[in-house]
């Protein structure tokens, strides 16, 4: 498919250094973002005079979770058009920039973050991030709340069908009979 974009959306579980960096080309990797992150501003431009290895990241940004609480923080209103199985669309504030996420070991990975809140109080507030840093805040949490949909359909798959589960399999008391020979 070499005309088409590929996107990986995933629970905080995917949300791992080493996957944002082997995700690359035309793929993008979206997910949760832990909202205490080290998340570092670009390193400072070298000059003709500059000596030593150059900086991998810049000076650490405010923690997401500082910035929920920081009145300059600059926040935007946007209507999600679906929103977790609500059939109308839900109204979001959200803060996005673009940063070096950094963890020892690994090199410093661009993203975009997006720091949404609930105007409304009823949910947590929480954080996404996309390894494509051209990607609009709307393109980040459309994809991310849409997999729900997906994972209800599981949920759903499991409960009514025993699929992924014990209860498509031999009980284990005739297992044990069968090998007996019983």
């Amino acid at each position: 498919m070499p005309d088409r974009d590929i996107v990986f959306v995933g629970d905080s579980s995917f949300a791992v250094h080493e996957l944002a960096h082997a995700i690359t080309g035309r793929a993008t990797l979206i997910s949760r973002l832990r909202l205490d992150a080290n998340l570092f501003a670009p390193p400072p431009e070298r000059n003709a005079r500059s000596v030593g290895r150059p900086a991998q990241k810049g000076p650490p940004l405010l923690k997401l979770k500082t910035l929920l609480s920081d009145p300059a923080t600059p926040w935007h209103r946007m209507t999600v058009s679906s929103w977790y199985g609500r059939k109308q669309g839900k109204t979001l504030e959200i803060a996005s920039d673009t940063a070096l996420w950094y963890r020892p070991g690994t090199p410093p990975k661009p993203i975009r973050w997006v720091l949404v809140r609930d105007p409304e109080g009823k949910r947590a507030p929480q954080a996404f991030f996309s390894t494509d840093t051209a990607r609009e805040p709307a393109d980040i949490i459309a994809p991310f709340v849409r997999r729900w949909e997906v994972e209800v359909t599981f949920a759903e798959t499991r409960a009514h069908l025993g699929v992924e589960t014990q209860r498509g399999t031999v009980p284990s008391g005739l297992e044990i009979r069968l090998r007996r020979g019983a």
